[in-house]
This record gives C-alpha cells, sequence and structure tokens, in this order.
C-alpha cells in the first residue's frame, strides 16, 4: 500500500520532467516561475480552507436568511 507522503509513479516521472525543464531556465526566468509558484500554492491553501470551512459548516451561510 502506497503511503500518502511517497510519489507514485507518475508523480516521479513529472518530477523529472519538471527538473529538466527547471534546469534549462535562466536565472531570471526560475526567479519569475518561484514567484508565480507560491502565488498559486497560496491561492490553493486559500481554497483548501475555504472548502474545508464550508463542509465542516464553520462558515456562515448567506444564502439563508
Amino acid at each position: 500500500m502506497n503511503q500518502p507522503a511517497e510519489l507514485s509513479l507518475e508523480q516521479q516521472f513529472n518530477l523529472t520532467s519538471f527538473k529538466m525543464q527547471v534546469g534549462q531556465m535562466s536565472p531570471e526566468q526560475a526567479q519569475e516561475f518561484l514567484i508565480n509558484l507560491y502565488e498559486h500554492m497560496m491561492v490553493r491553501e486559500n481554497m483548501y480552507q475555504h472548502f474545508l470551512k464550508h463542509h465542516w459548516g464553520l462558515e456562515p451561510n448567506f444564502a439563508q436568511e
């Protein structure tokens, strides 16, 4: 059984492909890419928090009045 912290074979392949792509970037391209990646990670975290709050009933439902 796969542990959640382990990467699947497909994920390992994608990681190797990603490493090759990043290795071909200029330092400026890599820096811009990291900034965009960090922004997307924060947006994803906000979405997860919103979905969990909604699923657990922790945020007010303004539609019901």
